[in-house]
């Protein structure tokens, strides 16, 4: 897939606990992602948060949470991310979804066989 220039840059806001249809609401997100051919995603854990409902959600020990925040944040063309944005806002009823211009600057694979790490010496 080759991906440069103008884009969409869609971030969804969700807790840890959320689920869809037995799974965890990130991992079926990701899920329709893939599926739809969007060109990649990634899914970030926050450490501490909070959203509408003002309650904190914090890894520490004296507050301890287990709704942590998470991210998931897609990048791919404005009509991919117009056609699967539906979807996603029926997944989510609980969090926050926004969407932003940018601009892709490199979108790069590992061509087959090539390994991760330091280039021969």
């Amino acid at each position: 897939m080759r991906l440069a220039g103008a884009a969409k840059w869609l971030r969804i806001y969700v807790g840890e606990r959320d689920h869809w249809h037995g799974k965890p609401l990130y991992v079926a997100i990701l899920d329709l992602l893939r599926h739809e051919g969007i060109a990649g995603a990634t899914v970030l854990r926050g450490i501490a948060g909070y959203g509408a409902s003002g309650s904190l959600h914090t890894t520490r020990i004296v507050q301890l949470s287990i709704d942590l925040p998470v991210v998931i944040e897609v990048i791919d063309s404005a009509e991919r991310i117009a056609a699967v944005l539906p979807k996603i806002d029926g997944m989510v009823s609980e969090g926050l979804i926004i969407l932003a211009d940018c601009d892709v600057v490199a979108y790069r694979t590992r061509r087959s066989g090539e390994q991760r790490g330091m280039a021969d010496e």
